[in-house]
């Protein structure tokens, strides 16, 4: 059964970092990418960012690109988000989610399980 679990979310202050990590279990590790994505109330899902644990490759979003890093511990099958510089509207519940290959779209259809969320609270 694949399974992913976030865990690291909280409230921050502005200017602040959190670490996000994303336990994975139940699949291949080495041969799939895992993608972190946020939603807002009231807005879309969004890609934020992936890593592709075949060749390492990486992907983040124009809003998050040089404040956040993504990581991956293959022999733990734990993906990382350091996120620096935090912002009021990065405020958001945060997922992970495997994707379909081993490529990084940023792009949740592109995702076939996802956790259950964690919550990042950025106040001004």
């Amino acid at each position: 059964e694949v399974q992913l679990v976030e865990s690291g979310g909280g409230l921050v202050q502005a200017g602040g970092s959190l670490r996000l990590s994303c336990a994975a279990s139940g699949f291949t590790f080495d041969d799939y990418v895992i993608g972190w994505f946020r939603q807002a109330p009231g807005k879309e899902r969004e890609g934020v960012s992936c890593i592709s644990n075949n060749d390492g490759s990486t992907y983040y979003t124009n809003s998050v690109e040089g404040r956040f890093t993504i990581s991956s511990d293959n022999a733990k099958n734990t993906v990382y988000l350091q996120m620096n510089s935090l912002k009021p509207e990065d405020t958001a519940v945060y997922y992970c989610a495997k994707g379909v290959d081993s490529m990084c779209h940023g792009d949740p259809r592109t995702m076939d399980y996802w956790g259950k969320g964690t919550l990042v609270t950025v106040s001004s």
